[in-house]
């Protein structure tokens, strides 16, 4: 809810219009911005690949957009550097936070996109007032680029979870928000996230990151969506697994696809097995792929230790 509140109450307090679309549709998202001049807008990445590949989308559609603002999930980086170059003029931001925190916590702004190289994969520095620190399991503070828990502080959470004490106490345990996101802060306090710890995969005594891989078979040029899961596997515990949508009209192996991800990532990250589904991965209502549900056939009648 708090992401909504900047189109329903802070455009207004500015003076400005909001403009709803009921349900999100590239083609009626891309009718609304012509139509009545929008100058702001939030997405996630989701929504962005979607408006990129309508096969209406042209960049002059969009040319009133001065600033847009994506988050809540995982941005690629080809999709970034392809929304970067075919609106030179746009003013990207990055916001990172959670309901919990109301929302933000994190910002990476228009300069620092256009900077490129490693920012790009940055969800940016803590936003005034927040405190962050990356913790591993026992609590101890990691250094910089060692990769734990996001954990946070700041005026702006909330104060429990309705009617559930023992959730508020573990969320809250030490004094610091801990957001079930696995990342690491550079240097100067730039913070990159690596996954979800529940969707961090086990195999061979090695954790492995979706998103990283998930990254690397992104760049194929015939990859239209992809989702990576931990299967149960007798020999690794768990087992990296690709889940692949296609373009339309595209005829890719899985060897194919397991060979393009090996130029970019080291080997036992590599998938053991890829899935080649003809209809879209499952979505969330805020657009975010259902890895739970992507699981759940395979590890029925199995024990996972995180889910």
């Amino acid at each position: 809810m708090p992401r909504r509140w900047a189109g329903c109450f802070g455009v207004p307090a500015q003076s400005g219009t909001s403009v709803f679309v009921p349900l999100f549709d590239p083609a009626a998202v891309m009718d609304a911005i012509e139509q009545h001049g929008v100058t702001f807008t939030v997405m996630v990445p989701t929504m962005i690949g979607m408006v990129l590949s309508h096969p209406e989308f042209r960049p002059e559609r969009l040319q009133s957009l001065r600033i847009l603002t994506y988050g809540a999930s995982p941005m690629p980086t080809t999709l970034l550097e392809s929304l970067l170059s075919l609106l030179p003029d746009l003013e990207v931001y990055q916001g990172y936070g959670m309901t919990e925190s109301s929302a933000v916590l994190t910002a990476l702004g228009p300069d620092e996109h256009r900077t490129g190289g490693e920012l790009l994969r940055s969800a940016g520095r803590a936003v005034t007032g927040v405190s962050l620190s990356i913790q591993d399991p026992d609590g101890n503070v990691l250094p910089p680029r060692e990769t734990g828990e996001l954990c946070a502080r700041a005026g702006n959470f909330m104060r429990e979870y309705w009617k559930q004490p023992e959730a508020t106490a573990e969320a809250f345990r030490g004094g610091w928000y801990h957001s079930g996101d696995a990342g690491y802060l550079d240097e100067r306090g730039y913070l990159f996230l690596v996954d979800r710890v529940k969707d961090m995969i086990v195999t061979g005594g090695e954790n492995v990151y979706s998103v990283e891989v998930e990254n690397a078979i992104a760049t194929h040029p015939d990859v239209a969506q992809v989702a990576v899961i931990g299967i149960p596997s007798d020999k690794w515990g768990e087992a990296v697994h690709a889940i692949v949508v296609l373009r339309p009209g595209a005829e890719v192996s899985a060897d194919e696809i397991i060979e393009h991800a090996r130029a970019s990532i080291a080997g036992y990250k590599i998938p053991k097995s890829v899935e080649f589904r003809s209809e879209s991965l499952p979505l969330s209502g805020a657009m975010k792929v259902l890895k739970r549900e992507l699981r759940a056939p395979y590890w029925e009648g199995h024990d996972r230790a995180v889910n």
